[in-house]
């Protein structure tokens, strides 16, 4: 709907189906084209550019792929509580003790997005402030056996039964929670796709 009649190919270099899913929703017609990346980071960075800087280095891993009428869409997201980053858990202890980290406060989804064509790279990064009621452990077992956040930065995602039932407040954009500013790059693609 949003992209047929442009000049440029969308690629989205992500597996998450969140995005996937976003995208397609959002009436973009999309391939998508991935490859390993080195994820880390250095300690020392702030934590509000680490999801950039990751966006980033994988748009920068697919650059060599990119073919003239093409526009790369990359994006990672973290999860930010009191300046220290909670990304996937890897496994059913991480995830307990991520929830109960975000469990009764408020924490932040930043989400760094990279949109790259052959001609220009453009980087940036939205926030969204998350406020979660009390989690108790029966809760925390429910949900973690239930939806299996794995894959999941902070070890849960909004659209699933903890969003639903255990999120207070949401002070900006749902989508970016989910792993994309779907306004801001709505917005973005629209000026790079219909040039």
């Amino acid at each position: 709907m949003t992209n047929t009649n442009n000049s440029k190919k969308l690629i989205l270099g992500s597996k998450s189906p969140r995005r996937h899913q976003l995208l397609t929703e959002a009436g973009f017609n999309f391939e998508i084209r991935v490859l390993e990346t080195d994820e880390s980071f250095d300690p020392n960075m702030p934590s509000i550019e680490v999801a950039e800087h990751l966006a980033l280095r994988i748009a920068e891993a697919l650059r060599s792929t990119l073919q003239m009428d093409e526009c790369l869409l990359t994006a990672d997201s973290v999860v930010i509580v009191n300046d220290i980053i909670y990304n996937k858990p890897a496994d059913y202890d991480e995830a307990v003790l991520m929830l109960s980290q975000l469990s009764n406060r408020t924490h932040t989804v930043a989400t760094g997005v990279c949109l790259m064509t052959i001609e220009k790279t453009i980087t940036f990064t939205v926030t969204t402030n998350v406020r979660f009621d009390q989690i108790n452990a029966d809760e925390m077992d429910y949900y973690i056996k239930t939806h299996e956040p794995f894959d999941k930065a902070g070890g849960y995602g909004i659209q699933d039964w903890i969003g639903l039932c255990k999120v207070a407040d949401i002070s900006g954009s749902y989508s970016n929670v989910m792993g994309l500013p779907m306004r801001e790059v709505y917005l973005e693609l629209n000026k790079l796709l219909n040039k």
